[in-house]
């Protein structure tokens, strides 16, 4: 078992909190999607392409554009 009076044992509980919130978020949008029929499952694909280019496009294309060169 760790100290729990050690530096950083905070930081790290939050993070492992944050990480386990992102992991049930997916498992309950999950929950939905199985009662989904094709033409939902492929609009809500669409959104989420969308919705991750819009957050984080530009990023992913100066890593891609990095990589490459």
């Amino acid at each position: 078992m760790t100290d729990q009076t050690r530096w950083g044992i905070h930081e790290i509980q939050t993070k492992n909190k944050a990480v386990k919130y992102q992991k049930d978020l997916v498992a309950r949008a999950m929950d939905q999607v199985v009662k989904m029929d094709e033409s939902g499952i492929t609009d809500l694909m669409i959104e989420i392409e969308a919705e991750y280019e819009r957050k984080y496009g530009e990023n992913v294309a100066r890593k891609y554009k990095k990589t490459v060169l």
